[in-house]
């Protein structure tokens, strides 16, 4: 709970970022130094706002979410816990910044699909997978039929969409799994699968984040079934981010986003103090905490949001529109390998859960091996995504192959590691993969002569794809080492005996 350790954190995401757009600068980008100081007074205004946003979970909302969790199971109400999942993943997800995010970037490609309705989508099909994954570790129902099941509703849902919400979709599955939104939903997972007292109580505490993502994906597909007759159109043909002075340029997304960031917080109060009247009923420092908590999210929220508004998102923006109307725009290939590299290394959340996996494994699954594993995977997914900004190839082509591996694998992977691995989509597409990398996915599209709607959405999607794969091969792995381990201890114990 301590500001300085989420500055570190936040920082060590940030930073990384910036310092790549001053190696871009004077080489393949030079955006203008009014530019330039505005993208760096936005990534401060980002680690700041992150921060305090951060601290706000920890100190009012996270606590809560525990609270609430451990009087549903004193409760013992398979209704009223189905019920409160739908609507704390509804209302988290409306306050989710990498969502908001999001649907700012949609709004500005594509100002026909409505920001507000967006957004009520994407929460509702979270809230939904949330109830669940919930009743699934209720009922004990296999985690990967569930998967599989569900995946190929997408996928027919995909086939009827308009193409122009595909990337949409996929994206918005990715960027639902936000700091705020997963510490929350876990929080309610392990709490259930507690109580549920099995053997099988590890794995089921993991997956919740996983069935929750596909929420958001059937949601926009719907909208985009609803919208086959091609409303969705892309109206940004090119980079016209102009650099403003530095003032104007944060104050005058100021008051908009100070609104939002109410709208998006309110219900979540209104929710936990109807928690605290009727459940909870907690002392009065620990609701002084919790308005604390509340206090701190939204003044993090607000200064998140005026950073990525004002600063990153116009940077990201140029530097791509830059880099792709250029005649060597091939290079846009290598430096998405770059991007995805740093990106995913300099995700705080990946150096968890490769701790996470280490000690699952017992040690079996070495960190650093993983981390590899990991960046490689990222840079790879980042440097398709610039491959089709360039070629127009449809996304299709990527997300049937990826998925119907990761699908696949289920069969054969140990259940945990699936569930780590469903869990995990959402891991390595933190703030920085909705932020600038969209933004400069979209903003080389668009200057390149594309269409940002079916060429530049889904860089969060390749993302989030990437650990489904990743970590179901070292699960197998594990289990091949495992498996050798068990053949030679046989051997040697029927040596030892035998005369």
């Amino acid at each position: 709970m301590n500001l300085l350790e989420k500055f570190r954190e936040t920082s060590i995401s940030v930073i990384p970022i910036m310092l790549l757009v001053l190696v871009f600068y004077p080489t393949v980008a030079p955006i203008g130094a009014g530019l330039l100081l505005q993208f760096l007074v936005g990534g401060l205004l980002i680690i700041t706002g992150l921060s305090i946003f951060l601290l706000g979970t920890d100190v009012g909302i996270l606590p809560m979410g525990h609270s609430i969790g451990a009087a549903l199971i004193h409760k013992r109400s398979v209704m009223l816990m189905l019920a409160t999942g739908f609507f704390v993943g509804f209302f988290i997800t409306v306050a989710e910044p990498d969502v908001r995010v999001l649907a700012d970037q949609v709004a500005s490609v594509a100002p026909s699909i409505p920001k507000t309705m967006l957004i009520s989508m994407i929460a509702l099909g979270v809230g939904f997978f949330v109830s669940v994954g919930l009743g699934r570790i209720l009922l004990r129902a296999p985690y990967h039929f569930l998967l599989i099941g569900f995946y190929l509703l997408v996928f027919g849902l995909a086939y009827f969409s308009a193409p122009e919400y595909l990337g949409i979709a996929f994206d918005a599955g990715g960027a639902t799994t936000g700091p705020m939104t997963v510490p929350f939903i876990i929080a309610l997972g392990v709490g259930v699968a507690a109580v549920r007292g099995t053997r099988e109580a590890e794995s089921n505490s993991f997956g919740l984040v996983g069935l929750a993502s596909v929420g958001p994906i059937m949601a926009v597909l719907a909208m985009g079934v609803i919208d086959k007759g091609g409303e969705a159109s892309t109206v940004a043909k090119g980079t016209t981010v102009v650099s403003l002075p530095l003032g104007e340029a944060f104050l005058g997304v100021l008051g908009e986003t100070v609104h939002e960031a109410f709208l998006a917080l309110a219900p979540i109060a209104v929710i936990l103090a109807i928690f605290q009247l009727v459940l909870l009923r907690m002392n009065r420092h620990q609701v002084v905490r919790m308005i604390k908590g509340l206090v701190y999210t939204f003044l993090g929220l607000v200064i998140f949001l005026v950073g990525v508004k004002g600063g990153f998102l116009p940077a990201g923006s140029v530097i791509g529109g830059m880099i792709g109307s250029s005649p060597y725009n091939w290079v846009l290939i290598p430096i998405g390998f770059v991007l995805g590299a740093v990106v995913v290394l300099a995700e705080p959340a990946v150096w968890v859960l490769n701790d996470q996996i280490e000690e699952v494994s017992g040690g079996h699954v070495n960190r650093r091996f993983m981390l590899i594993a990991f960046s490689t995977g990222v840079a790879i997914a980042v440097a398709m995504s610039m491959f089709r900004v360039l070629s127009g190839t449809s996304i299709w082509w990527f997300l049937i192959p990826g998925y119907g591996i990761a699908l696949a694998l289920t069969f054969f992977c140990p259940p945990l590691f699936t569930a780590i691995a469903f869990d995990s989509g959402g891991v390595a597409s933190g703030p920085m993969s909705s932020t600038f990398i969209l933004a400069f996915t979209l903003g080389a599209s668009a200057s390149s002569g594309g269409d940002p709607l079916r060429d530049a959405f889904g860089v969060v999607a390749m993302i989030a794809m990437v650990p489904l794969i990743t970590i179901q091969i070292l699960g197998l792995v594990l289990k091949h080492k495992e498996t050798e381990s068990e053949k030679e201890f046989a051997s040697r114990t029927e040596e030892e005996v035998a005369p």
